[in-house]
């Protein structure tokens, strides 16, 4: 440990020494200013969100490491190494030569440290991907890694083509008289789960033109059995995927046969990964969603 710390160091002072001369420095998606001193041709991404950006920018080939959720991500380049989301490997990264990491804002979430403060201090580019408050802030995420990337035009497109499908979605939602209210769910009994404001996922229901019944509430909040219950969901919906059964869970959890949602059958699987990496793939979860909570409106598109 002694000897990675003296090395670290050791760069950070001549990094420093570096950046006073050259670099182009910019400020990145968390509000942090970085310097990059030359092309960027070789990338770690350290969040699944980021990893899908970059494939779907067509940059996958930059891609020298991912983090280990990024491992089921179609597009990658075989054999990656994967790394810690939020403990990595600070010497192994050294030994990469990475020209920039790019990281996200739940790196931080495990310790409530930066785990790449180290790697910055001994020069290497960390640029932050804040947590989405909203489907805007992903078009600004997938411009800024675009940028970064040196594809801008390829961000361009890719930003237009989801607003598109967006917008269809939003228009279809516009002719919706009577808003329906939806429950998320994405952590199970009895640790419950779900999304309030300036969370990209409630700007979804929003979108397809429902209600979240949390939508003033805390972005992540933990509510009582009680209080969805008393909200009464016209439409319950969960990403949960790692119990056996979680739509049967739900419909038999006590107390839940008075919801709405449950008494109409009215509770739906949403995938996982789409509704909750925030990056070009969310068309996935908003498509799904939007047919669950309203099937006679969108399963005719």
């Amino acid at each position: 440990m002694k000897t990675k710390a003296l090395v670290l160091m050791a760069l950070a002072v001549l990094a420093a020494g570096c950046a006073k001369n050259s670099g182009w420095e910019l400020v990145d998606r968390s509000g942090r200013t970085l310097i990059i001193s030359g092309p960027i041709n070789r990338v770690i991404s350290m969040a699944p969100s980021n990893t899908e950006i970059i494939v779907d920018l067509g940059m996958a080939d930059k891609l020298v490491a991912i983090d280990r959720h990024s491992a089921d991500i179609a597009g990658l380049p075989a054999g990656l190494p994967q790394m810690d989301f939020f403990n990595p490997d600070a010497e192994a990264i050294t030994g990469m030569e990475p020209d920039l990491i790019i990281a996200h804002g739940h790196n931080t979430t495990g310790s409530g440290d930066d785990p790449f403060r180290l790697l910055r201090e001994a020069g290497i580019p960390v640029a932050y991907i804040s947590m989405s408050k909203s489907v805007s802030d992903i078009y600004r995420d997938i411009a800024f890694i675009a940028e970064l990337l040196g594809a801008r035009e390829s961000g361009e497109a890719l930003v237009q083509s989801m607003k598109t499908r967006i917008d269809e979605t939003a228009q279809a939602a516009a002719l919706i008289k009577n808003r329906k209210s939806v429950y998320f769910e994405i952590s199970a009994a009895p640790d419950i789960y779900t999304l309030g404001r300036d969370n990209f996922l409630n700007d979804m229901i929003s979108i397809i033109g429902a209600r979240n019944i949390f939508e003033h509430d805390n972005p992540v909040i933990s509510p009582g059995v009680e209080a969805i219950i008393d909200r009464n969901p016209d439409v319950i919906l969960t990403n949960v995927h790692y119990i056996e059964d979680p739509l049967g869970e739900l419909k038999n959890r006590p107390g839940f046969n008075h919801i709405n949602a449950v008494i109409n059958n009215a509770v739906y699987q949403i995938d996982a990964n789409s509704s909750v990496r925030p990056s070009t793939r969310i068309l996935l979860a908003l498509d799904q969603m939007s047919r669950a909570v309203y099937p006679e409106l969108y399963e005719r598109r």
